[in-house]
């Protein structure tokens, strides 16, 4: 029988909350592919269950992350730093970066219980990617938990203990030792449903119509209205950096855009945008460049 966190074994002595916010790095991107997602989705449970600190609801943008947590604003601090520790590491030793985020600042904003401050966190963290115009609807996002609450369906996949130790280790890039009954999702990452406080977060809505009131109404979700009315069009950042590297092999056989001229970077700059309708803040966490130098690039154009 599989364990899942809920509101049976949820601390309720600490009813103390944060809602832990980064900020968005201008002239990079935190994950470029899945297989960065994935890594993120793993840190962020073995640092909740290494620490013990409940995870209500999270997500991993391209270039920022979002989590609601039960603790402390000093225990908050903690875990957040952890986690940019560990997944700067794992940068480092797949892309060469070092210190990738140690200027990455973030802020903890302890969140009111007396009142519907929870339930609107939680909204707001959730609809980030809507807001982002990259998908529909928050449940179609997959790296973060929007999809666990309410649901009828079990997840579906395997207990971490019919892994063997070494594969556990490679899907995990750790060797912290984790329950075996955590389950292992068919695309290579830990289930939020395994380790999430889903049942304390579904009290906290009470009813799925209740949840469904709040995410509509989070101001994520009126900047994505916003945006559907002025017809922006959005391509999600790892859409475009996987054509960045394709056409930095086909237009200019250069291995990626480091490599480029800086004619040669101009010109990628404006096929960014042609093809894309990129932005100017997008094309440059993307390029890797500071914003006003895209700007100057693109008026010239």
């Amino acid at each position: 029988m599989i364990t899942f966190i809920d509101i049976n074994n949820f601390n309720e002595n600490h009813l103390e909350f944060q809602l832990v916010t980064t900020d968005h790095l201008s002239e990079s991107i935190w994950f470029r592919d899945e297989q960065d997602f994935k890594v993120g989705m793993n840190y962020i449970a073995i640092i909740s269950l290494a620490t013990g600190i409940n995870v209500l609801a999270f997500i991993l943008m391209s270039n920022h992350v979002h989590l609601v947590l039960q603790c402390s604003k000093e225990e908050a601090d903690a875990f957040i730093n952890e986690f940019k520790r560990r997944y700067s590491q794992y940068i480092n030793k797949r892309y060469g970066k070092v210190e990738f985020l140690r200027r990455n600042s973030f802020k903890v904003d302890t969140v009111r219980t007396n009142d519907e401050s929870l339930e609107r966190a939680i909204a707001y963290t959730l609809m980030n990617s809507v807001a982002a115009n990259i998908c529909l609807n928050a449940f179609d996002y997959p790296w973060g938990t929007a999809r666990v609450y309410f649901q009828i369906k079990k997840p579906q996949g395997k207990r971490l203990g019919e892994m063997s130790k070494s594969a556990r280790r490679i899907l995990l890039h750790s060797k912290a030792e984790l329950p075996d009954n955590l389950i292992v999702g068919d695309d290579g990452y830990i289930l939020p449903e395994s380790f999430v406080s889903v049942g304390f977060v579904e009290s906290v809505f009470r009813t799925p119509k209740r949840m469904k009131y709040f995410l509509d109404n989070s101001s994520k979700a009126k900047k994505r209205l916003e945006s559907a009315e002025l017809g922006l069009v959005s391509f999600n950042d790892q859409i475009i950096f996987a054509a960045i590297r394709e056409i930095c092999r086909t237009m200019f056989r250069k291995r990626d855009v480091h490599d480029l001229s800086a004619e040669e970077l101009s010109v990628m700059i404006r096929e960014i945008r042609r093809r894309f309708s990129a932005d100017a803040n997008q094309i440059a966490r993307l390029v890797e460049i500071p914003y006003s130098e895209v700007v100057r690039i693109l008026e010239d154009f």
